[in-house]
């Protein structure tokens, strides 16, 4: 954690007197908008004019969050993020740790010229941001957030609508708290947002109770039709084509969660989901153990994240990305056998 950089983060939010703007990595989840919109609300309470801007949009499971409605989706509106970033002081990039993370927004981002502040708990940050805020050891952005806010001495402004944010960064980035989550403080700060008053039950009955009939029939097709087992490297994956997505009216966010079943698989060290997108391959990769998939992904398909959680691209077929995945796996057999 580098402590003294909070105190820097602090010192330039009271002495800043421009706009404020806050940004997220391409397909945001859960801890980019809970971690975005809670420090929205709080800049916003000291007094400064904020903004929040995504590359592109965000799950229907997020959109009964307050002030949801006022994010600016670059994809949708990128006249207007142009200009709000163009007449920015101070950019925020939560939850990401290089330019190219945050898709269509990179060119924005690199031609920015005020000050440029990462918050974010992803491995190697790059070296593109005046002030860094950035340790593995927390659970989420979310969480990093609110340490942000204590150091400030600013726990008293924290609402309910905040408290909702780091709650929704926090509970979705851990997998209801089933993984990234042994560190003592991450249930101190948990207890401190459910002492004010945070209704967690409602949280977790919006974010894994509101299902779409289509979304939950994409699942059973996920793990009836598409669901591949190699005993022989204790891998399991799942695939699916465009075709797939258009059958079931995808939604961004459907498929949240999707590759956990094929990791809950008893014997079984990691899981993968292939998903067909607009000229690319999107790759989510989870493992148990001591399978690195931060490494694999990096290393493989121009990807990263966590040790245990990570994403990554292709840019062949489907066919082709799964077949290059598959003869991967011979190298790495041993390690997944332990």
């Amino acid at each position: 954690m580098i402590n003294s950089n909070i105190k820097n983060i602090n010192s330039l939010i009271d002495s800043n007197s421009g706009s404020i703007v806050i940004t997220s990595h391409k397909n945001p989840d859960g801890d980019a908008i809970g971690s975005s919109l809670a420090l929205y609300k709080y800049l916003t309470l000291k007094g400064h004019d904020v903004t929040v801007i995504i590359p592109n949009e965000f799950p229907g499971f997020l959109a009964w969050m307050k002030s949801s409605d006022r994010i600016v989706v670059y994809k949708r509106e990128a006249k207007l993020a142009k200009k709000l970033i163009a007449k920015a002081s101070i950019i925020f990039s939560l939850d990401y740790n290089a330019f190219h993370r945050a898709g269509d927004l990179k060119d924005q981002l690199q031609k920015f010229i005020g000050k440029r502040v990462l918050i974010d708990h992803h491995v190697n940050p790059d070296n593109s941001f005046d002030l860094v805020y950035s340790t593995t050891k927390t659970s989420s952005t979310a969480e990093l957030v609110y340490n942000l806010i204590e150091r400030a001495g600013d726990q008293k402004l924290i609402d309910n609508e905040i408290a909702e944010g780091l709650y929704v960064g926090i509970v979705t980035d851990t997998g209801s708290f089933s993984y990234s989550c042994n560190y003592s403080a991450t249930y101190e700060v948990v207890a401190f947002l459910i002492g004010l008053g945070l209704d967690g039950e409602h949280i977790h009955h919006m974010l894994y109770d509101t299902f779409s009939e289509d979304r939950l029939n994409l699942l059973g097709y996920c793990l009836s039709e598409r669901l591949i087992v190699l005993r022989n490297y204790n891998t399991a994956y799942i695939h699916l084509s465009a075709d797939d997505l258009d059958r079931f009216n995808f939604q961004i966010g459907d498929t949240e969660g999707v590759v956990n079943y094929a990791l809950s698989i008893n014997g079984i060290n990691l899981a993968v989901l292939f998903t067909e997108r607009d000229k690319y391959i999107r790759i989510s990769f989870r493992s148990k153990d001591k399978f690195d998939v931060n490494i694999f992904a990096k290393k493989y398909f121009d990807g990263g994240g966590h040790k245990k959680a990570s994403g990554g691209n292709s840019y062949v077929s489907l066919e082709e990305t799964i077949a290059n995945f598959t003869k991967l796996l011979k190298l790495y057999k041993k390690e997944l056998s332990s």
